[in-house]
Formats: structure tokens, sequence, C-alpha cells
């Protein structure tokens, strides 16, 4: 999402990411409904006559496509956990693309029909801390799912990201003074989005490991995550700072690290400097095998999405959460929470952890220019 693995900080951001559950109903058969947009549908029933024997709306709002887990696995690992524990519910999905209006139009909409819980992984955690009070006002439960939401949440299921962090920080560190005159220059740290809470933890966990132990040249937050902008930042960094100069990069995950590469590339550096990402995307592990990224942070989705059903089924059914651990949001400071452990991806370990989880297939990895590198790793 295994070789790193350590607890998670009690003490959570305050903002946040909200899921929104329950509303009435109840529906006929196990399935699954919506898409990328358009409205919730609804369905006849009362929420509270019915009980996971007899099914009932879990809404599933996730923040965007333009990263690959969410479509590829989150949505579907989820909607096949609650089926497994709910078999008469229904998944009712959709994904905001990003935009926070979206998302909050999408909660509203369910909120009009027959939803009983949400399942939210907001775009902006703070901006959504009012639909999330609508949520609670109507009777829905709520579960927020990888960023921790503002307002009056009931349960809350993500990675420790501070430890994130951490791992990016320290694989950047030994890299970095592995490399000898060069690591004597300064880094750049392109993090993640101001608005989502996660990423404030992660750049806490990586300036605990880097600062005082490298010199940090230039330093930005990335709206929405956006390569694109990744790219700019990190090639305007380049010409400031001197490109020759430049030791590693700490890039807050994959698509970011694709946007430095772009920058990295056009000032003759790929595969010479170190360089962070986070998310095990498919790219990111093939730049990992042919040297353009040093590492990345494998946040295991499957139990995470298993947590978050079954504690959405709970919350339908009307069963108190149970959870090992309390974090806080600044309205509530003993919400039931879940936190798992991130695992360091290297050129040495791929096989060990993404294909051995089935997160990706070695068919998938070794495709095109990436054959030779996966038999040098031992892969093929």
């Amino acid at each position: 999402m295994k070789p790193v693995r350590r607890m998670a900080e009690s003490a959570v951001s305050v903002l946040t990411v909200a899921v929104l559950a329950f509303g009435a109903l109840a529906c006929g058969s196990t399935g699954e409904t919506g898409r990328d947009d358009g409205p919730a549908a609804t369905a006849s029933g009362g929420a509270a006559s019915r009980t996971a024997a007899d099914g009932f709306r879990i809404g599933l709002l996730l923040p965007d496509s333009t990263a690959a887990r969410y479509d590829r696995f989150d949505h579907p690992y989820i909607a096949q956990e609650i089926a497994t524990l709910c078999p008469m519910c229904e998944v009712v999905y959709r994904n905001a693309n990003q935009d926070p209006g979206r998302q909050e139009q999408q909660i509203d909409e369910m909120l009009a029909s027959d939803v009983r819980v949400l399942i939210l992984d907001p775009v902006d955690a703070a901006a959504i801390g009012p639909a999330v009070v609508r949520a609670k006002s109507r009777g829905l439960g709520v579960v927020s799912y990888d960023r921790l939401a503002a307002g009056p949440i009931d349960a809350y299921v993500s990675f420790d990201n501070v430890e994130v962090g951490r791992a990016q920080g320290e694989a950047l560190l030994k890299a970095v003074e592995k490399s000898g005159s060069r690591g004597r220059g300064p880094i750049v740290m392109i993090n993640g989005s101001p608005t989502d809470p996660n990423a404030e933890q992660v750049k806490r966990g990586a300036h605990a490991v880097l600062d005082g132990r490298v010199e940090i040249g230039r330093e930005y937050d990335i709206p929405g995550w956006s390569p694109d902008q990744a790219n700019t930042r990190a090639a305007e960094a380049f010409a400031e700072l001197g490109a020759d100069r430049v030791a590693g990069v700490y890039a807050a995950n994959d698509g970011m690290a694709a946007g430095a590469v772009q920058a990295m590339r056009a000032a003759g550096l790929p595969g010479r400097i170190p360089l962070t990402g986070q998310d095990a995307e498919l790219a990111a592990v093939q730049r990992i095998l042919l040297g353009t990224q040093t590492m990345t942070v494998y946040k295991p989705i499957r139990p995470q999405a298993r947590s978050a059903a079954r504690m959405a089924v709970d919350l339908g059914s009307g069963t108190a959460v149970k959870a090992v651990r309390t974090v806080g949001n600044g309205t509530s400071s003993a919400i039931p929470a879940e936190i798992i452990q991130p695992t360091v991806v290297t050129a040495a370990n791929v096989g060990t952890t993404v294909v051995e989880d089935g997160f990706w297939t070695i068919e998938e990895i070794c495709a095109g220019d990436v054959r030779n590198a996966c038999r040098a790793a031992g892969l093929t």
C-alpha cells in the first residue's frame, strides 16, 4: 500500500475525510449501482426495520479517477467485501473527479435517496464537513475512508500516513547519502495537496527524517496532487537550483513522481538521482525496475476495503463499530479507527510485495521495455 511497518500516531489532522451513511431503505437484491455521475438511485423501505439480512443501500463516494487505485481497486474491493458481509445490500457508487462541489452534490443526492450509510473519501476533507453534518442530521452513518473528514463521522479507516512519509524520507536519505558527492547538494520536495489531511501527515513524517540531515532547496505543496503541476514545479526548481546540483527529489506520490520524471528527463537526470513515490502504481513499479524511481510505498487496499465494509454494514445494521483505537478530528475526540501499516517497495522486493499480494501481475509489470529489467530483478 513487507519491510517497513510501524504503528500510526494517535493524533490525526483536524482536516478530515468522511464517509456518510445511512438514510432509509433496503434493496430487494444483491447488487451495485452507479457511475461516475448522475443522481443516486432510489428505493423504498423503512430504515428502522431493516437489518443486514434485509439489505440496505450503502453510498460509496471516492475522490478522483486520476489515481489508478480508486476505480481499479478501492471501488471493486469495497463492493466485493460488502457483498460478502451483506449479500442483500446494494452499493451506490459515485466518483467526484477531484471536484469538491461535485462531491457535495453527490452526497446531497444520496441524502435524497434511500441510502443508509456513506463511505466517503473526500476531495477536500475540511470543506466536506457541512455535508457530513447534513448526513448525520438525516440519520445516516458516516465512515471516513482513507482521509479523515471534518464533521461528526462515526468511524475511520486509513493508513499510517506519518509512517509513509518517514519511509519515503528514510529511503531518499539513504540513497542521497550513498550517492557520494551528489549527496551534498539540495533536494527538492514535492508534497501532496494542501486540502488533504493525509498529505500533511505524510509531509510531517518526511520532515521528521530529513530536517537537519539534508538541505531542502525547494519545497512545494501541489493542489490536487497534480502530476502536471509537479512537473512544472520540478522544472522550476531544477532551473533555480541548477539541475546538476540537485541530489534527489522527494515526491509524495507516484502520480507526482511521474510529473517529476518528465522534468528530470528534460534536465538529463532520470536514473542519476533518487526519486520517491507512494501508491505502488503500475508505472511507478516499472520505473523502479528501470532505475528511474528509487522506491514507492505500497498501501494494501484489500484490508482497508474490508474494514470499511465491516464498519458500514455494522452502522447500517445498528451495531456498534468495534476498533482497537480512536482518533480525533476536531468535532469528536473518540472516533473508532483502524490504521493499517504501509510497505516500502524497491526493485529488490517487487515480487514479495505487490506481486505476491496480487496487486499487480508479472505479466502487467514486465511488459515492453521492462522485460529485461524484470529478468535482471529475478521476476521472470
